[in-house]
Parts: C-alpha cells; structure tokens; sequence
C-alpha cells in the first residue's frame, strides 16, 4: 500500500534562501563530505544554482502518477525529489508537470531517472536535475509514497530536509542540522576568500597549505636538470 503524509515538518526558508548562496562543494564539505547525490544526476542547463525543501516522491518504473499525488502536498519554497522503486531511464517529468509545479511555487526537480520536453523546460527556466533524457513516455497504475523518506541517488532525503542544487551536483542537508551547517559554510566560505587572495598574489598551494614536509615525508625530492 501507498500512503502520502500530510503537513511534513519544513526547514525555515530564511535557512533554505541562506544554503543557497553557497555551491554544493562547499555545502558537502562543510557538513564533513556527506549527503552528496550520485554524480549521475546532472542539471538539464547551466549555468544553474537553487536550495529548497524536499517534497519526496516514490514511482513505480514506467509510471509517474505519483508525481502528480505530489503536486498536491507541494508548498513554495519546495524542491521535489523523485526516486523509481526500480532502476527506469522513461521520460517521468515534462514540460505539464513543470507547469503545474511553478503554479504551486516548486522551485526545481530532483529525479533519479528520465525527463523529457528538455527544450521548453529550459526556455521556461526550471531547473532539472536528471539521470538522462528519454521520450519514452509513462503510464498512471501504480500510486508510490509521497513525503516518506525516500533514497535518491544514493542519499537519504526526508521531507522538509534542504536541497542544494547547482552546476556541480546536489547534495541534501538535514533539517535539524541546517543552522549548523549553514554557520560551518560561511566559515569556509571566508576561509577560501583570503586564500583566494593569496594564489592570485602568486603564493603557492604548496606554502599556503603547508605540503613541503609532508610530501618530503611520503619520499619527494628535487633535484637540478642535468644533474648526475
């Protein structure tokens, strides 16, 4: 049996809008390189960067009814998550389904399968995250879960955890560790800005990071061209 839950806990937008000015690489490294999605899923147009809260779905291979069960739940601020209950290349998501998603204020699509009608959901500006593109088309028989704990992609999302999306990937943030998260993200990020500076001022990684002992421990040497 399926079920869908209504009135899912959702992390803050303040928190949500705040992770989004940060990339993936930065989020992933930041919450100690976890949550990152198989890099299998790539956005459908670049460049393209957005953070919103889960809204899970499960489908049955070759059928998207489910997604539609899941434009019900959908709040503004939303990102939604799809996973097959079985590998599935088909075309689950177009540009229809976009269409009603913006209405209901979904800011992007995270989907471990296929996505066809790639040109108008461009020229509509909707972000997609997709394992491929495919035309074939799906059927509506089977219902799946809607806002339950899903794995996509490898990651364990739950409803109303934090979806950061951009050129790099997606990576998934936990709700009751946003603040946190957050907080250990502009650390780095003020951290990278003065090293920044440094490499454009032509110091190298090599002195910044302090490499020399330890590459001298693990056996490299220098020595003069012609030398015996």
């Amino acid at each position: 049996m399926a079920e869908v839950v209504r009135n899912t806990e959702r992390t803050p937008l303040t928190i949500v809008d705040a992770l989004a000015n940060f990339g993936v690489a930065t989020i992933h490294e930041a919450q100690e390189r976890t949550g990152l999605f198989a890099s299998r899923l790539r956005p459908i147009f670049r460049p393209v960067r957005v953070a919103g809260n889960a809204l899970t779905c499960e489908v049955a291979p070759g059928d998207n009814w489910s997604i539609h069960v899941a434009v019900e739940m959908a709040q503004p601020g939303d990102i939604l998550v799809v996973t097959p209950t079985s590998p599935c290349d088909d075309g689950y998501f177009g540009e229809l389904l976009a269409t009603s998603l913006v209405a209901r204020g979904v800011r992007a699509l995270i989907i471990d399968a296929g996505v066809r009608d790639v040109a108008e959901l461009t020229t509509m500006g909707f972000p997609v995250w997709s394992k491929t593109i495919c035309a074939q088309g799906t059927v509506k028989e089977t219902p799946g879960n809607v806002q339950t704990p899903i794995v996509c992609a490898g990651a364990h999302v739950r409803p109303g955890d934090v979806i950061v999306a951009d050129d790099d990937g997606v990576v998934v943030v936990s709700r009751e560790n946003a603040n946190a998260v957050l907080a250990a993200a502009v650390a780095r990020e003020a951290n990278e800005v003065e090293k920044r500076q440094r490499l454009a001022n032509g110091e190298l990684g090599l002195d910044i990071y302090r490499m020399r002992e330890k590459l001298a421990q693990r056996g490299l040497t220098y020595r003069e061209a012609g030398g015996s």
